[in-house]
């Protein structure tokens, strides 16, 4: 089992970008999912999480801003960031509470591999 991030990239403040986060592996099921980020020095934050029934979370500092969705036919994870400002400067991972499928046992707090995201003033 997989989770590939995809999307970051360099951007100027107020542009957009949109993160992916794909789960491999003869998945059956995935309950909750977030995306994740560290900026330099500082500790792993929150930015937004969904349950496997669509319910939304976010962090504070994103409200307004970033939009996270998920695809249960595709398996995949998505954040849409518009406004972008340098302090959203981060590596950014996504994490799925709980995968299983038909030939493995589940496994728990899994995590993807990052994506940097970097916004210029």
């Amino acid at each position: 089992v997989q989770l590939q991030a995809s999307g970051g990239g360099l951007v100027q403040a107020g542009g957009s970008l949109r993160l992916s986060c794909a789960a491999s592996g003869r998945i059956g099921s995935i309950n909750d999912m977030g995306w994740y980020r560290r900026a330099p020095e500082k500790q792993r934050e929150l930015v937004a999480s969904i349950s496997s029934g669509g319910s939304t979370h976010y962090a504070d500092s994103v409200k307004g801003r970033f939009t996270i969705s998920r695809d249960n036919s595709k398996h995949t994870l998505y954040l849409q960031m518009n406004s972008l400002k340098p302090e959203d400067t981060a590596v950014y991972y996504c994490n799925a509470d709980r995968l299983s499928g038909s030939s493995w046992p589940p496994v728990y707090d899994y995590w993807g591999q990052g994506t940097l995201v970097t916004v210029s003033s």
